[in-house]
């Protein structure tokens, strides 16, 4: 008999109960405290599992009271929010996304396990791999952006680095991926609000990422707050037991989001405690997190008859096989049991820097505004945001420490040491235009602060706040009146796109700056002096208007496409249908042309691989870094298809002048699509491989290759 039978066979019902319950903790000065309940249920053995405690002391000292105190000393497992990064603080995800780097975005996200497991942490709740093709919904800015395919590599990525080889490691955390799913098309972008989308826009979108997920070995899932065509995601038995358990075959442990399983009664599919705890156990929900609605709901559901013991022998089985696979049950100190050494954490600093650097998008540069040159006198820099070192973290800091994070102001006065540097804040515009009236340069910090963007945070409308939008004309206004215009440079702080065609046609140059954490100052003021180019690609269209949301590039063919010459096509009267911003879309301090595109072999079978072949050269001043992306369309198919399906990209940096052959490769098996009944299709027919620099179809070049039967 194995040691969890053993476990099993020893606990009473209070005691599995436990197992199977979360609860919320924090640190005060008489020690840790537990919200809703005592530690006395952790001596008792009725707590096995706590979030929001941090720091070796505090875990520990928990883990001694279960391990020492109760019956069984079965450890706790204690996780947290990691979402991108611990203390040491990384671009929020979306941001990251720009990237556009695998190595990079596994390479943060084990940083952030090293970090957390040395505060005593085994577990994060991440990566949110949610599509979001709403600008609107505040929790873009923990997600990938717009593409399943990306999103699918971003969580492979996510849970390498967070779990590595051996998840017992003692720097390894279980990673936990949500929201499953369909979290991002909310109705009316609006959180927590219903989904009711199509079982293709389900498959084809919104499955993939966490499919990718549980193929990388995800240890942990967490289902979404919200219900998907009438049924909450706590308590959707087909998607989570049949689909995720049954045809994927996820055996990891399925944790609650905060209150779910209380909330089916709001939900009005539940009409007590015990009937929501009995329909998220049949789901195959192992952990309730903060509802307290397995220790208090299960014992009469199973008196109902509504559950079974052996329903919640499963469910604890897999509890304790996840502490068994952490390592917890050998040996539950050995996270936090050694300090973190300066040189790691200086090391992980400089990660951070580089990060935030290559996630920054050159939205616009006109005339060469940037980069600023390094005889500039005088700069004057405007706005709070300019000097606010909490909105440089994001909306979910976590542990990050305020202090410890660089604002735009430190990071530029430290790169320009011969300049001055003016700053104001901007909400007196008159000291504003007085302080930029005889500068070089001008750089406005706008866009949102750090709690416009995350949870509970959606924006009916997400533009610039009007006090900025005032700012800019009397800011824009002056400079141009000037006998020598200065150069006005706009900062976007965001985390998502934001609808800004009026700012994006005043200022010389507009930077994406989204949230870029600890760095985001020093990566800044890189980017700004041209210390290194820019190379982010925005992961998420940006809209030009409102009423274009959703707008995305993988949208399908319409039968009456825009055509200027005839008034009864699919258009907008009053804006064009094209985006302010592509997907893909960012400039470099380089300029790039594309050539010569070879796509071999002409035909091809399942199970091959299309190799694709472009020339690239620089023919700009600067040496950059240029992300060259690779697309397929199925001109003709069984199920419409979109008029650009992500296959693949490749990064390139290129000294002036110089040109190379850039060569991607893309797998026959990802053009496999569902078909009518939503199983999988490999059609013979035409494939169009086009390949550029975003997703802007005037940009790409293309060829034909013939998919084939083998």
């Amino acid at each position: 008999m194995s040691r969890i039978d053993e476990l099993l066979a020893r606990m009473t019902l209070p005691e599995k109960l436990g197992q199977l319950t979360m609860t919320a903790s924090s640190y005060a000065v008489t020690g840790p405290v537990i919200a809703g309940d005592s530690t006395e249920s952790i001596a008792n053995g009725t707590l096995g599992n706590l979030l929001n405690m941090v720091g070796p002391g505090p875990t520990h000292e928990m883990q001694r009271l279960a391990v020492e105190q109760s019956r069984l000393g079965i450890p706790l497992l204690i996780g947290l929010d990691v979402i991108h990064g611990h203390r040491t603080l990384f671009p929020i995800p979306l941001a990251e996304a720009a990237a556009f780097d695998p190595q990079l975005w596994e390479a943060t996200a084990r940083e952030a396990a090293l970090e957390a497991a040395a505060d005593g942490l085994a577990m994060t709740f991440a990566p949110m791999v949610d599509i979001s093709r709403d600008p609107r919904w505040g929790r873009t800015a923990e997600g990938a952006g717009e593409d399943p395919w990306l999103g699918s590599q971003i969580a492979r990525a996510k849970v390498r680095g967070f779990q590595g080889d051996d998840l017992a490691a003692p720097t390894q955390l279980a990673a936990c991926v949500k929201h499953f799913c369909a979290y991002g098309p909310v109705n009316a972008g609006r959180e927590y609000a219903p989904v009711d989308i199509s079982e293709r826009a389900l498959h084809e979108v919104h499955l993939p990422p966490f499919e990718a997920a549980i193929d990388a070995g995800v240890a942990t899932l967490m289902p979404a707050f919200t219900d998907l065509a009438g049924i909450p995601m706590t308590a959707h038995g087909p998607l989570l037991r049949d689909y995720l358990r049954g045809r994927l075959g996820f055996d990891g442990v399925i944790v609650s989001d905060y209150n779910a399983i209380g909330e089916l009664i709001k939900h009005g599919v539940a009409a007590d405690l015990a009937d929501a705890a009995a329909l998220a156990l049949n789901a195959g929900v192992d952990i309730d997190m903060m509802a307290d609605a397995y220790r208090k709901g299960l014992p009469l559901a199973l008196a109902r008859g509504a559950v079974t013991m052996a329903q919640i022998d499963t469910a604890v089985r897999r509890v304790l096989k996840l502490k068994e696979r952490l390592g917890l049950l050998d040996d539950p100190y050995r996270r936090g049991a050694t300090a973190e050494k300066p040189a790691a954490i200086e090391k992980r600093r400089a990660l951070s820097r580089e990060v935030a650097r290559r996630s920054i998008v050159l939205l616009k540069n006109e005339a060469d505004a940037l980069p600023l040159p390094a005889t500039m006198r005088h700069l004057c820099l405007l706005g709070e945001l300019a000097s606010s070192k909490p909105d440089m973290r994001g909306p979910w800091a976590a542990a990050g420490d305020i202090d410890g994070h660089v604002t735009v102001l430190e990071g530029l006065s430290a790169a320009l040491p011969q300049a001055r540097i003016t700053h104001v804040d901007g909400g007196d515009i008159a000291a504003a235009l007085a302080a930029c009236d005889e500068a070089d340069a001008i750089v406005l910090c706008l866009g949102e602060a750090a709690n416009m963007s995350g949870e509970a945070a959606s924006r009916a409308s997400p533009e610039l706040p009007a006090s900025q939008q005032r700012l800019v004309d009397a800011v824009v206004e002056q400079a141009r009146a000037r006998a020598t215009p200065a150069p006005v440079i706009a900062l976007l702080f965001s985390g998502r796109p934001l609808i800004v065609p009026k700012l994006a046609e005043q200022v010389d140059a507009l930077v994406a700056a989204w949230f870029l954490g600890s760095e985001a100052g020093n990566a800044l003021a890189d980017v700004l002096t041209g210390k290194v180019s820019p190379s982010g690609r925005t992961p998420m269209t940006w809209p030009r208007a409102l009423g274009q949301v959703p707008l995305f590039f993988g949208m399908r063919p319409s039968g009456r496409p825009a055509d200027p010459q005839d008034y009864y096509t699919s258009k907008y009267l009053d804006v064009p249908n094209e985006p302010l911003y592509p997907f893909g879309h960012g400039l470099t301090y380089g300029r790039f042309r594309y050539d010569n595109l070879r796509v071999s072999p002409a035909r091809v079978s399942r199970g091959q691989r299309i190799e694709v072949e472009v020339d690239l050269t620089n023919e700009g001043r600067a040496a950059a870094e240029e992300t060259v992306f690779a697309f397929t369309r199925d001109p003709v198919a069984s199920i419409t298809r979109p008029l650009l399906e992500l296959r693949g990209f490749a990064r390139q940096l290129l000294q002036p002048g110089e040109t190379c052959r850039v060569k991607l490769s893309i797998a026959a098996e990802d053009v496999v699509f569902p078909g009518a009944d939503l199983q999988p299709v490999f059609e013979p027919g035409e494939l169009q491989v086009l390949v550029g620099p975003s997703a802007d179809r005037a940009l790409l070049l293309g060829a034909s290759v013939q998919l084939v039967q083998p």
